[in-house]
């Protein structure tokens, strides 16, 4: 596994480019409520492989921890990391992401 990224590492244009995909913007909605999560336990329906590198995505932006435990790896939001780097951003898009989730249900 590549190192995560420091704090000061944290570029805003790799945290935009990894919310930009609606999968990795469910993870992290998922993430937000502060827990560790195994792989499998964040989002069904979708292949190993491609959570694997949407995981990776987050994890190079900055975005998650991950920390192997055991045969699983436990993802986890930085949100002490992000807030520090980037006062109100995360709430900003979770909020938002929470809104666009509800706009689509009612369709």
């Amino acid at each position: 596994m590549t190192p995560h990224p420091d704090r000061d590492r944290i570029e805003l244009a790799n945290v935009f480019a990894a919310l930009g995909n609606p999968l990795r913007l469910q993870i992290v909605r998922v993430l937000a409520d502060g827990a560790e999560h195994t792989c499998g336990s964040i989002v069904d329906g979708v292949p190993k492989s491609n959570l694997t590198h949407h995981y990776r995505v987050l994890r190079d932006a900055g975005i998650i921890w991950q920390r192997p435990s055991g045969r699983e790896t436990l993802q986890s939001l930085r949100r002490d990391d992000l807030d520090a780097r980037f006062p109100g951003l995360l709430d900003s898009v979770i909020d938002a992401a929470r809104g666009d989730q509800s706009d689509t249900t009612r369709i």
